[in-house]
């Protein structure tokens, strides 16, 4: 485990006991080394936070960004789907979605990626993480430059998706947001993409 700080031996997850963070929390290197995580479990300023069970809203609007992206990205870019984004050294978030610079693909073994190879973030907004998807993760996305972020929150009467596209402000490292899409996804950057967002109905 990287720097000082060790952590504990852990209990299966059989138990049902999940591990205690350290005094100062985990350190990525920590998080990487944890054993019997649960899936997508994320790091956040040191601290371990567990995925509740998805709603069917988040599945099909996963499937119809990835599949969109998939369709129209460049051959210098790869679409990755739930993997984890290292932004500092303690805190790891795992985007719905993300664009990454091809050449930051080195295995099929590969467990993270660092923040300097994500062109895009994408996260598909749940009740159980409204603030860490709206806030936490958007404002720690911007700080460590990631250029690109989308949020994706359901609305209206037919639960419809709406994506909120955010470019990077690089001198205030904050997010600006450039366009609320209802009905269809066209953008020109990262690159040209256009996605019928209605096409949720038929999946």
């Amino acid at each position: 485990m990287g720097g000082t700080m060790t952590a504990e031996p852990l209990p299966s997850a059989s138990t049902g006991r999940w591990p205690m963070p350290p005094q100062d929390g985990y350190t990525v290197d920590d998080f990487f080394s944890l054993p019997d995580l649960p899936p997508h479990t994320e790091l956040i300023d040191g601290s371990l936070v567990f995925v509740s069970p998805q709603r069917n809203f988040h599945s099909l609007t996963l499937y119809l960004l990835e599949h969109g992206l998939r369709t129209t990205v460049p051959e210098r870019y790869r679409v990755r789907r739930e993997m984890a984004v290292v932004l500092t050294d303690r805190t790891a978030p795992e985007p719905d979605l993300c664009v990454l610079r091809a050449e930051a693909v080195r295995s099929r073994r590969q467990a993270r990626f660092e923040a300097g190879d994500v062109v895009l973030a994408v996260e598909v907004v749940s009740p159980e993480s409204e603030e860490r998807d709206r806030d936490t993760k958007p404002h720690k996305y911007a700080r460590a430059g990631i250029p690109h972020f989308w949020r994706v929150e359901m609305t209206g009467e037919n639960d419809d998706p709406v994506v909120y596209v955010y470019e990077l402000d690089a001198v205030t490292r904050s997010y600006v947001v450039t366009g609320i899409h209802h009905d269809r996804l066209k953008l020109t950057v990262p690159f040209d993409i256009d996605i019928d967002l209605t096409a949720i109905d038929r999946l």
